[in-house]
């Protein structure tokens, strides 16, 4: 009955794949590894949830009991509702994990670094009653914390992965963060948002874990993610007191403009101590917010920024930038 439209699907995913692994050929030839970035949830309507529903957390007519999301902070008030269906962690481990198992193979095969998002979510995940409409209703509940972790590792061999541990952090996600071994995340933005204003200065120093002089090597540090602002947009929007903070941190000038202090944003990264160092093109560019790549907590007007209509001369100038500035900060 749906031949002809499961058959244009069929196409679509062998047309994007033979495109996929070409791209990912050619950049391997040329010393470059791809980071994939993989939800930790899948969709109500995935083909994941219809072939296996005993996977997740459904009723008798398959649907979702509760729903993922994250409680509220700093990027939304009533907190994010992402309506995903949770996975029924008993069953999983039942199996022995091997969905998670497989969905890492073919992770493997598509990227050469998988950074899984909220990893915190693996030791305890946020469980929004079903029919609510907004995520402050949510309670956590228990995840397989590192126990998934040994049994993919058995299974899947050279396999890299970055935790992406942002958000909302306890004593326990931290450990299960450094049991693991993965390199986990640090953005610039936060170490500058005022999240710890209340606390003295000195205390103030030693907890925010975004600063770099906190930082361990084991880690992978961006000047901002794609929930971020650009920097050149962020700094539009920070506070005067915050903005004075950076600009003592990295001793900038007064008077300096917005572009020119992104630009040492992007050198303190490249020049901390972090293993790994990531910067949005965006960054490099000196964009606004009209480059901004996703709002958290909204649809429709997302992933849609492409570096286009860019001089081939500027393009030219700024790879030699940064040429310069890995090679200066030993990052070649």
């Amino acid at each position: 009955k749906n031949k002809k439209e499961i058959k244009f699907y069929k196409f679509l995913q062998f047309e994007f794949f033979k495109q996929w692994t070409g791209l990912k050929s050619y950049a391997n030839e040329k010393g470059i590894q791809i980071v994939g970035d993989i939800p930790i949830y899948v969709a109500l309507d995935s083909a994941d949830v219809w072939a296996t529903p005993e996977l997740f957390q459904l009723n008798e007519k398959r649907r979702p009991i509760a729903v993922a999301g994250c409680p509220p902070d700093g990027f939304s008030a009533t907190g994010q509702l992402w309506g995903n269906p949770l996975y029924d962690w008993k069953v999983h481990k039942k199996t022995g994990y091997e969905w998670w198992i497989a969905r890492m193979r073919k992770m493997r095969e598509l990227y050469d670094v998988v950074r899984i998002d909220h990893f915190r979510g693996f030791d305890e995940y946020y469980a929004i009653p079903a029919e609510d409409e907004t995520a402050e209703n949510g309670h956590w509940e228990k995840g397989p914390n590192l126990d998934l972790f040994k049994k993919i590792e058995e299974s899947v061999s050279d396999l890299s992965i970055i935790a992406e541990d942002l958000g909302y952090m306890t004593d326990s996600v931290r450990q299960m963060v450094k049991k693991s071994g993965y390199p986990n995340m640090k953005v610039l933005e936060f170490a500058f948002d005022g999240r710890d204003s209340s606390k003295p200065g000195r205390e103030k120093a030693k907890t925010n874990d975004y600063l770099p002089f906190n930082y361990g090597k084991n880690c992978v540090v961006y000047t901002g993610t794609h929930d971020n602002e650009t920097l050149v947009g962020w700094l539009s929007s920070i506070k005067p007191a915050e903005k004075q903070e950076l600009m003592d941190y990295v001793d900038a000038p007064v008077g300096i403009s917005d572009r020119e202090l992104a630009k040492k944003v992007v050198r303190l990264a490249l020049a901390s101590t972090a293993d790994y160092c990531i910067i949005p093109m965006q960054d490099y560019l000196g964009l606004d917010n009209k480059a901004r790549i996703n709002f958290p907590s909204t649809i429709g007007t997302n992933w849609l920024w492409r570096m286009e209509d860019i001089p081939e001369e500027k393009m030219k100038l700024l790879a030699k930038e940064i040429r310069k500035l890995t090679v200066l900060y030993g990052r070649g």
